[in-house]
């Protein structure tokens, strides 16, 4: 059966704008990723997903363990559902309030541990609980950006701990301060991971792109192993964590990581459509309804305008996925209370039906739906609430 065909009869009874996962597609991008991770175990991204449901789906799959949060508040959420016992907070957090419920809560505080990349981490966290509080788990997090010229910064900008000699010297002094205790390193590199090295027309950008992550992972795995050698020196570390979906396969063959983290790749978000190694399936996607046909080829929706974050570009807008064929309009784009879509398909479609869009990033899409609803087939085979359903929105 035709994908629109079968979205449309799985929701006939739905009233839209409403968001639906895919699980076929959801199961078999999580099979595509622990085949790519080579062995290793992915730390599934939460922020990707921000769904209990799902997180809980995907982590009942061989070849997922753990959580990678996105603040301290949504961990200590997780936890207290006994969502995972191996959580960690892959940002570092200043809430006060959340890091005195950590310190109360010992089953928490064995399950949860703390990114920190500055002595100014461990003091925030001695103002925030007082002097004697008890061991607080910490990652300590690499920065892995490429760094080929003098003031040249290629990556996200996170930890200022760059090399060895930086990682082992904060590793010190983690384990020198009392009421901390160092167990993981953290080294994400985003400009591998998170840029697709073949953006759809755009092919001297990819040329470009592809010989950047190239260099940018050879210097990587030296420095990379070399940091991590020199914090093992002074502490025992349970776990090293990199990559991300766009880099399962490379991160994966560096020997001094122990586990990858993804969660992108589960939903297939249009920013990983550029990507020539892989493709993740269209998992996550939401309906609007047409309202106005103002025009020949131009159908107007409702609603719609979920931007995603990031640079201010066309690509963080949706995009129109079902019927094929339909695009939005470049002087308007998604808009708050309508969206217009133009193309040969737009002819065919008629007040009330609905368009099927796609959003560019993951996760982001749940803070606009409060419930997934979860088709399987041409099947409704249930309903979800998103954390924004149960009522927690953690930034």
């Amino acid at each position: 059966m035709e994908p629109r065909t079968r979205f449309d009869a799985a929701t006939k009874g739905l009233e839209p704008p409403f968001a639906v996962v895919d699980l076929d597609a959801f199961d078999r991008n999580a099979a595509a990723l622990v085949r790519r991770a080579g062995g290793k175990p992915i730390r599934v991204a939460s922020k990707s997903v921000r769904v209990r449901a799902l997180l809980e789906r995907v982590l009942a799959r061989p070849g997922f363990r753990g959580l990678m949060c996105y603040s301290l508040p949504e961990a200590l959420w997780l936890s207290g559902h006994d969502l995972s016992d191996d959580l960690l907070v892959a940002y570092p957090t200043v809430d006060h309030t959340a890091l005195g419920l950590l310190a109360r809560d010992e089953r928490a505080r064995g399950r949860i541990t703390l990114v920190v990349d500055s002595p100014e981490h461990l003091d925030l966290v001695d103002a925030a609980l007082g002097p004697a509080h008890p061991d607080i788990r910490v990652c300590l997090e690499l920065d892995v950006s490429w760094r080929p010229l003098p003031g040249l910064h290629v990556g996200p900008r996170r930890s200022p701990v760059h090399t060895a000699r930086d990682a082992r010297s904060l590793a010190a002094l983690v384990a020198a301060r009392r009421g901390f205790r160092l167990v993981a390193v953290m080294a994400y590199e985003g400009q591998i991971a998170g840029l697709g090295d073949a953006p759809p027309g755009r092919p001297l950008r990819g040329a470009v792109l592809r010989w950047a992550q190239r260099r940018s992972a050879a210097e990587l795995a030296e420095r990379r192993a070399a940091a991590v050698a020199a914090v093992r020196e002074v502490a025992e570390l349970e776990f090293v964590n990199g990559g991300g979906t766009g880099s399962l396969e490379s991160t994966g063959a560096d020997p001094s990581v122990t586990e990858l983290a993804a969660g992108s790749g589960l939903v297939g978000p249009t920013l990983f459509d550029g990507y020539r190694g892989f493709r993740p399936e269209p998992a996550a996607l939401f309906a609007l309804p047409v309202v106005r046909r103002p025009a020949r080829r131009v159908a107007t929706l409702f609603a719609g305008g979920y931007v995603a974050s990031g640079t201010a570009t066309a690509d963080r807008q949706p995009s129109p996925h079902l019927p094929r064929g339909l695009k939005l309009l470049a002087l308007e784009g998604a808009g708050e209370v309508q969206t217009p879509v133009a193309g040969r398909a737009a002819d065919e479609l008629r007040l009330g039906d609905r368009v099927w869009l796609r959003h560019a990033k993951a996760g982001e899409l749940a803070e606009r739906f409060d419930h997934y609803h979860l088709v399987r087939g041409d099947l409704l085979e249930g309903t979800a609430p998103t954390y924004r359903g149960e009522g927690r929105n953690f930034g």
